[in-house]
């Protein structure tokens, strides 16, 4: 059962490869994405399948902290990243499309929860409204982050 699917995009001034080079470097994440405080690797170094990480961010005044998985690569092309919490399953898929000198970076979201119980259900339902407001605004940010972090790499 798939619970919520968010999918945005952002036009980039730079080329694939400057782009990529930013979305996957985990350990500038805290200097290149606003909502980012903290990364500590677990496991692989470079960016790679099987590579994971903690990541802390600040979402509505609070930190919090997940731990996230590189699930999917196609180098230069899209990854995808996953993370389970709160007994929900998530996947973060980026992908990478040129367009003329610039780059379209696409970010797919979505969050599942297989065996839901009534509690959960009821939550969700209350809190669906503000959950995705506050998903989208976060998505948003790191695609305009990581969008001036790259034009910043190409113009230089």
């Amino acid at each position: 059962m798939s619970d919520v699917v968010l999918t945005l995009e952002r036009s980039i001034d730079a080329p694939t490869d400057a782009v990529w080079q930013v979305l996957t470097d985990l350990d500038a994440a805290p200097t290149v994405l606003s909502g980012v405080t903290k990364v500590e690797r677990l496991a692989g170094s470079g960016y790679t399948i099987g590579t994971r990480w903690r990541e802390t961010r600040t979402m509505m005044g609070r930190e919090a902290t997940e731990e996230l998985e590189v699930v999917g690569i196609d180098p230069g092309r899209s990854t995808m990243v996953a993370a389970e919490a709160h007994g929900m399953r998530y996947r973060t898929e980026f992908t990478l499309e040129p367009v003329g000198g610039g780059t379209l970076l696409r970010t797919r979201f979505s969050g599942t929860s297989e065996t839901p119980s009534w509690a959960q259900r009821l939550a969700a339902k209350l809190t669906a409204r503000l959950g995705l407001a506050v998903t989208r605004k976060a998505m948003q940010q790191d695609l305009d982050d990581i969008a001036a972090a790259a034009e910043a790499r190409s113009r230089a």
